[in-house]
């Protein structure tokens, strides 16, 4: 028997069927982004291998991947998941953004934390750049570990801990309110 497609009804029970043997399949789409994104909704971004991605006022359901010696810049983004940078050049997040998850930056090379909410943690480890990270809400714990090119966090309320260890120089900062505790090089912090 041959379905003729009648205003999309053919695509329609198509899908239902496949919803209906998985229910749990969820169909989710990435965008390699290259140059620059406004007031859209995407569902997970990913910024290849040495490109730049500004994401302005953009909304992501899913998650962002930095790929080695890419940069982001999240102005007033809204990301329901998690904004991850191992190798990154820069990851700048800023200006009223809001972040489901965590944010991690591994191995690169410099992040700007800046006025923002994340729901869970910061962290920062093996960086070579300066680390920032100032007047955001963190639900989690903020974590400083390994970072050679300076870290600043200044003015963020923590809910979970404030975690620095074997930073060469040690961090700077201060006006920090942690609901949790300071530890080692951030005890004064």
């Amino acid at each position: 028997m041959m379905l003729k497609p009648i205003s999309g009804v053919a695509m329609t029970l198509i899908g239902l069927s496949t919803s209906l043997m998985y229910p749990n399949l969820a169909i989710a789409e990435e965008i390699a982004c290259q140059g620059s994104l406004g007031a859209i909704t995407v569902d997970n971004v990913k910024v290849p291998q040495g490109k730049t991605c500004t994401l302005n006022r953009t909304t992501v359901k899913g998650n962002i991947v930095i790929e080695r010696g890419a940069t982001l810049k999240a102005i007033g983004a809204k990301v329901n998941g998690n904004i991850q940078g191992e190798g990154a050049n820069l990851v700048d997040v800023n200006s009223g953004a809001t972040v489901g998850g965590s944010i991690q930056v591994k191995q690169g090379r410099a992040a700007r934390v800046v006025s923002t909410r994340i729901t869970g943690d910061v962290q920062f480890e093996s960086n070579s750049g300066q680390m920032i990270a100032n007047q955001n809400q963190i639900g989690g714990n903020l974590q400083a570990f390994q970072n050679t090119g300076g870290v600043t966090i200044r003015k963020n309320r923590i809910n979970g801990n404030l975690q620095c260890k074997e930073n060469a120089p040690q961090p700077i900062g201060g006006g920090n309110i942690v609901q949790g505790s300071k530890e080692d090089q951030c005890a004064k912090l």
